[in-house]
């Protein structure tokens, strides 16, 4: 039986495996000096990016136009507590899951360990500070205090902020209403009746 004929390794359809190899290295180089040439072009041009070191931030905060340097990473609670001292917002679970750190940003309740403070700038924030001074307490914060509607209290800043910001939008709240206002807010102390009644005549006292 005749076998079939080899090419040699180095003659295969007229390409030899030097050849081939010189011109796969010739088209590699010359694609990276290409790549260099527009990589270094493009470091050349102007860059918006924030980071990794600290940035100054300006924050409107309670009305108050407040400079805070911050690292691109922090957030809008850190920012309140660690750099501004406004410790009314409380940090708890620091994941987005229990509502103690609620603030307002334009009137809307957002957990603020969830929020970069670089997305809060150029928005009015509202901290828990903001709603009222002992002095002269927010309608809520005084029925709060009325009705006993906190107990160990590390929850008692998100749940007053939630609270507020329902009556804001809905000046005459059903229960229904207050309890879906506040259905993000856990306490472990299990005060929602008191907070459900303190919320209906914060709305009543309006």
């Amino acid at each position: 039986m005749s076998k079939r004929k080899q090419l040699p390794p180095e003659d295969f359809q007229g390409i030899s495996r030097r050849s081939f190899l010189k011109g796969a290295g010739v088209a590699a180089t010359s694609t990276a000096v290409l790549n260099s040439g527009l990589l270094g072009h493009a470091s050349e041009a102007p860059s918006n990016v924030i980071g990794p070191d600290a940035t100054t931030l300006t924050l409107n905060i309670n009305g108050t136009a407040k400079s805070v340097s911050v690292e691109p990473r922090t957030t809008l609670a850190e920012a309140l507590r660690e750099e501004l001292h406004l410790t009314g917002t409380k940090v708890v679970c620091d994941r987005g899951s229990c509502s103690a750190c609620t603030v307002m940003l334009e009137g809307t309740p957002v957990n603020s360990c969830m929020t970069f403070a670089l997305d809060a700038v150029d928005r009015k924030i509202t901290t828990i500070e903001g709603l009222g001074n002992p002095a002269h307490l927010h309608p809520v914060q005084a029925a709060f205090v009325e009705h006993d509607g906190m107990q160990c209290g590390y929850c008692t800043p998100g749940m007053v902020m939630s609270c507020a910001a329902l009556l804001e939008r809905n000046p005459n709240p059903t229960a229904a209403d207050v309890r879906q206002a506040i259905s993000g807010n856990i306490c472990r102390c299990g005060t929602y009746p008191k907070v459900v009644e303190a919320a209906l005549a914060a709305a009543r006292s309006g």
